[in-house]
């Protein structure tokens, strides 16, 4: 099969999104696949051709959300090369600007669409009002959430019951809504693969000693992860272990403020700001770790968790139905509704090493399920499902028509 994989979210750019892309691309490739991407062109305002073609950079201008760039939606330049592909399927991977290309193209060429909904955008909305228009802002994202993935999509795939729940009962659909969880490479993350000398150096530069307490959160520090849960619950523990550190891998909007706030707390030696990380080295960090804690309630999955429970590390985790595949209370992690509760749970593991022990053993475990193989091959049913269905994009491009004026030529 020739699937064409259109996205805003690719390495070098990380985050969750662009992690399972490159996961699920690798995954295809070795089942088989021709795998062809188009993405963003994150450093310069210019096309880029990659793996003999196989990758479209297309400009884009930064939006404001962190590093985002959002491209225009019908980037002529590069229709002729994205025909020679010749491609089965489309799978696309956000709403908007490469998104929409997406569905045009889909539509031009007569190729069925596959969409994954990854991002709750009601809970970021905040990042372009400034608190202003909120509740009118998060109307027009829930329109133009139903519109796209209902409209315009072939089938529709989620991660999590979550967001199954977001479509069927708020949203309202009545249409097929795949829940496929996604996989990550397990292998990377295993504490196996690691020696002791491969830590030696990131310990000096983070300055932790092997005896520390650890507690990692990996992801953007931003003001929907609750980091601040985190930190200011660090300086209850701190009196009770002065070796529990919190290692915070990731930068964002809100690193100054929670810098601020680690000062104002006097946790300057007990709250460590490791910055943005390479993709290659992420699973390095993990290794450092003791236990992995998130109060994020705005996760459409949470592919941290699969990274923590793969490095051996019982998760703590916001009591959020996200979570709920993947961590089982009491065997490979928590769950907290607020700060008392987590700090107890760390106070357990930091006081019973065999409690510890065995949570981090069917941490372990518990990460088989998610191995890329096995998300591959339910995506790829996916696929075979949009192969034998219709396309139902007439309604939304008979509108678009009208934006971009003869721009549409029969296959």
């Amino acid at each position: 099969m020739r699937i064409g994989i259109f996205t805003d979210s690719y390495p070098p750019y990380i985050n969750g999104v662009s992690t399972s892309i490159l996961m699920l691309q690798n995954a295809l490739e070795k089942l088989g696949h021709e795998v062809f991407i188009v993405t963003v062109n994150t450093e310069k305002l210019s096309y880029k051709y990659e793996n003999e073609n196989k990758i479209i950079r297309i400009p884009g201008i930064p939006t404001g959300i962190y590093d985002y760039r959002l491209t225009g939606i019908y980037p002529l330049r590069v229709i002729d090369k994205i025909k020679k592909w010749n491609l089965d399927v489309i799978h696309s991977h956000t709403e908007f600007g490469v998104g929409t290309f997406a569905r045009i193209i889909a539509k031009q060429f007569d190729i069925p669409l596959v969409h994954t909904y990854h991002t709750m955008y009601e809970d970021y909305v905040h990042y372009i009002t400034k608190g202003y228009f909120n509740g009118t802002s998060k109307k027009i994202v829930e329109y133009l959430t139903k519109f796209y993935c209902d409209k315009t999509a072939t089938e529709l795939i989620v991660p999590s019951e979550k967001t199954y729940k977001l479509f069927k009962e708020k949203y309202k659909f009545d249409r097929n809504v795949h829940i496929i969880p996604t996989g990550i490479e397990i292998e990377r993350f295993d504490k196996n693969k690691y020696l002791e000398k491969d830590l030696v150096d990131l310990r000096k530069e983070l300055n932790i000693n092997k005896n520390d307490f650890i507690i990692l959160f990996v992801g953007r520090l931003g003001e929907e992860k609750s980091v601040d849960l985190l930190i200011e619950t660090q300086s209850e523990l701190v009196k009770i272990n002065k070796n529990c550190k919190l290692l915070l891998v990731g930068d964002g909007p809100d690193t100054d403020n929670y810098k601020k706030l680690t000062k104002k707390l006097k946790l300057d030696n007990y709250v460590i700001f490791a910055g943005k990380v390479p993709l290659d080295r992420v699973p390095l960090y993990y290794q450092l770790a003791t236990i992995f804690a998130t109060a994020s309630r705005t996760e459409t999955q949470g592919l941290t968790v699969m990274e923590a429970h793969a490095a051996s590390l019982p998760v703590l985790a916001a009591d959020d139905p996200s979570f709920a595949t993947m961590v089982v209370d009491d065997l490979n992690g928590y769950f907290f509704k607020n700060k008392r509760q987590y700090r107890k749970q760390v106070e357990t593991l930091m006081d019973d090493k065999e409690k510890l022990k065995k949570m981090s053993k069917q941490a372990r475990i518990s990460a088989e399920k998610y191995s890329p193989k096995y998300f591959a091959q339910h995506v790829l049913d996916v696929y075979k499902l949009a192969l034998k269905g219709k396309n139902p994009h007439k309604s939304f491009f008979g509108r678009l028509k009208n934006v971009i004026k003869g721009s549409f030529h029969d296959k």
